[in-house]
Parts: structure tokens; sequence; C-alpha cells
């Protein structure tokens, strides 16, 4: 059974930097695809970020402020984020998928709030 296990997020200032970790627990991290995404009130989960055999791929608004990446000897994937603003803020969540495939598991979701 394949687990994600979030963490890293928090209050941060606009501009500001955080970065979020997630970890895999009961599979074989390398053969999955990684991404990010996110969720506001009242509004569907946007994609925000993914990394996947090409390479990263990313949500206009944050490129060139978010760098997602992966460590596979601690099965874990990061979302480096900076410069951020207030429409940043928001629950992120970490999922995985099988290549060409949706993605089937999902994290419990980390809070980040950018705020002065």
């Amino acid at each position: 059974q394949v687990q994600l296990v979030e963490s890293g997020g928090g209050l941060v200032q606009p501009g500001g930097s955080l970065r979020l970790s997630c970890a895999l627990v009961g599979g074989t991290f390398s053969s999955y695809d990684m991404g990010w995404f996110r969720q506001t009130p009242g509004k569907e989960r946007e994609f925000v970020a993914e990394i996947i055999w090409r390479g990263p791929n990313y949500k206009d608004s944050v490129k060139g402020r978010f760098t997602i990446s992966r460590d596979n000897a601690k099965n874990t994937v990061y979302l480096q984020m900076n410069s951020l603003k207030a429409e940043d803020t928001a629950v992120y969540y970490c999922a995985a998928r099988p290549p060409n495939s949706g993605y089937d598991y999902w994290g419990q979701g980390t809070q980040v709030t950018v705020s002065s």
C-alpha cells in the first residue's frame, strides 16, 4: 500500500521561501511519476508541478519561482518555493502515479499561507 507523507508547510511572508517534502512509503519510489497540486476553499484542486522521465513540468504561474526535484535514495520529492505570493496560499498535496497513468496516490495535504 503506497502512502505519501508530506511536511514543510507553514506561514511565510510575501517574497519568502518554503520547501515542501513528500516521502513515499510502501512502493518503489523510482518507478513513480511524482507531482504537486494545490487547493483553496471553494476551488478545484489544481496542478502545480510534476517530475517525470522527460523532466519537470510546471503551472505557468509558478515557473521561475518553484522547483520540483526528487531524491530516489531517500524516496522523497521536494517542492522548493521561492518568491512566494499571497495567491500561492493553499493546501498543497503530493501525488504519485505509475507512468502513463492518472495520479492515484495522494498525501494528506500541508497548508501553505503567504501573508504579512
